[in-house]
């Protein structure tokens, strides 16, 4: 195929009495027009897929935003109403394929939410309403009732000097969105930081030693992709990242004929 497939994460939702495993249509185009892939919608399944044998067939991995947060009894938090809702279906299903797609050496883009899962996954653990801690400042999404305002690009993000994302973006600071009230605490095992905010809060991280493209980022450049040269960025970087895994595996897969 011209376009390498790439499994992306769904949601659990309810609509008209009916259960449905459903994306936001914003990373659905961005990995289609951004990365130049073909997305396949990832139903929330859990230990029934066979992780090893989709990561054979898909050449990336997108795990998406969300507006329900990992559960935290998966790193030792305590769950409340005020912290969910939560989508324990999700969880079951990002977290393993996170550490088999790493596993795999297959490219890992994960977003908002995905960063959380990607941190999770490899035994870290989350801060929740980070906008309530001195010195911080307020990530959640500026008030209004348009998705537009909602995800401005309104802060300040600085990349590590020798990081993976400064081959993407150079070192020094880029201007992002921010639309999150948890963040990463304690930092996961194999994973480093690529960039933080003004107050030292987390906003990318990498796979050390990663076979490929393992990247997490807290803010939001699928929703800007087209309009927006940092956000179009990660999504080339990533889709050039899962064209390289299709070269590789589809010539092992020839010779091997």
């Amino acid at each position: 195929m011209s376009q390498p497939l790439v499994a992306i994460s769904s949601d659990i939702r309810s609509y008209d009495a009916y259960t449905w495993h459903a994306v936001p249509q914003q990373y659905v185009e961005a990995a289609i027009t951004g990365a130049g892939v073909l997305p396949m919608v990832l139903p929330n399944l859990g230990e029934r897929i066979d992780f090893d044998g989709l990561l054979s067939m898909v050449d990336g991995v997108i795990i998406t935003g969300s507006k329900t947060n990992v559960h935290p009894d998966l790193y030792g938090g305590e769950a409340t109403e005020e912290n969910g809702p939560y989508d324990p279906a999700r969880d079951a299903t990002t977290l393993p394929l996170i550490r088999k797609a790493i596993e795999h050496g297959v490219p890992l883009l994960a977003i908002c939410r995905g960063i959380q899962e990607m941190n999770v996954a490899l035994g870290g653990t989350l801060a929740t309403e980070i906008q309530e801690k001195e010195g911080n400042l307020d990530h959640r999404a500026p008030p209004g009732e348009h998705h537009d305002i909602r995800f401005a690009i309104r802060q300040n993000v600085t990349i590590k000097p020798g990081s993976c994302l400064a081959g993407v973006f150079g070192a020094g600071d880029i201007r992002v969105n921010s639309v999150h009230r948890q963040a990463i605490d304690r930092l996961g095992e194999r994973l480093q930081v690529e960039a933080v905010a003004e107050d030292g809060t987390v906003e990318a991280v990498s796979v050390r030693d990663s076979k490929g493209f393992a990247v997490g980022v807290q803010w939001h450049p699928e929703y800007w992709v087209r309009s927006d040269d940092t956000s179009a960025r990660i999504f080339r970087a990533f889709g050039d990242a899962v064209r390289a895994h299709s070269s590789a595996r589809t010539g092992v897969a020839a010779a091997a004929e």
